[in-house]
């Protein structure tokens, strides 16, 4: 399926340098590229657990990704395949769990909403919400004067973001500053799922996470969940992602933007030097 479609738009533009009588409003009409939003459901061993809005890309990614920051998989074995198949109205991945994790995905199944991207919406009870994980190491040191380089990296692979405007980004880098890999999509959790299945199945290389969206609670959450040590976001984080990037030992960046990011916290990873 494809991820952008095309539609006739009509585009209203305000002349300037005109004088305040007569029409100074012109309407054209063109083509124009809209991102794909379909519903996703993700279905574990025959049993439909959750359905989520996505633009319909990478989905095997999202589907190893999601199982794995859910908590339903601890490894990537514990899946034995995925099937995406389109449905009526929307798309499924068919999921095929190890029998230790489905027997713990019955025990603990939780309703959710399928809203963009959101991944607590519909827990059943708060303490869902707030899953046990383990507090980082410190392994990896990263040279801030490479930021620069790195947004204008993640900004040139975006593909579907520059036709449609309408998605994020999440992208995974190297120590060095090479951008291994990038997911889009039309939710900041979906693309940052997406990108965390391809690092799972990529054996899991160093580095660090660079996401074009703010940083709450559940991208912190996504992120210590799967060992990665440094999340770097383009718009702010919230209080409750802050405080679970200290208690994780998260090296939490916002506001990354071309010469300046506020660093929230974990500032001993970041070397400030040439």
């Amino acid at each position: 399926m494809s991820w952008i479609t095309k539609r006739t738009i009509s585009f209203i533009k305000k002349l300037t340098n005109t004088k305040p009588i007569g029409n100074s409003i012109t309407v054209s009409e063109k083509q124009d590229s809209l991102a794909k939003e379909v519903p996703v459901a993700l279905v574990y061993n025959g049993i439909s657990h959750t359905v989520m809005m996505c633009s319909p890309r990478d989905l095997e990614d999202f589907a190893m990704g999601f199982s794995l920051t859910e908590g339903i998989i601890d490894k990537p074995a514990d899946i034995y395949g995925i099937d995406i198949e389109d449905v009526c109205n929307g798309m499924e991945a068919r999921i095929e769990l190890a029998t230790r994790c489905f027997v713990a995905l019955k025990d603990h199944r939780r309703t959710l909403t399928g809203r963009t991207g959101c991944g607590i919406c519909g827990a059943e009870q708060i303490q869902q919400v707030y899953k046990n994980i383990a507090k980082l190491d410190r392994t990896l040191t990263v040279n801030a004067a490479q930021l620069d380089s790195c947004l204008q990296k993640l900004y040139d692979a975006q593909e579907l973001g520059k036709q449609t405007g309408s998605t994020h980004a999440a992208g995974f880098f190297s120590i060095a500053g090479e951008l291994l890999a990038i997911r889009e999509d039309v939710g900041r959790h979906v693309a940052l799922d997406k990108l965390l299945g391809w690092h799972a199945k990529a054996g899991k290389p160093r580095g660090f996470l660079l996401v074009t969206s703010r940083a709450s609670y559940e991208m912190v959450q996504k992120t210590v969940s799967c060992g990665i040590e440094m999340l770097i976001a383009m718009s702010a984080a919230t209080d409750l992602a802050v405080q679970m990037a200290e208690q994780y030992d998260l090296t939490l960046v916002g506001f990354a933007r071309e010469g300046r990011a506020t660093v929230y916290s974990g500032k001993e990873r970041l070397a400030i030097c040439d």
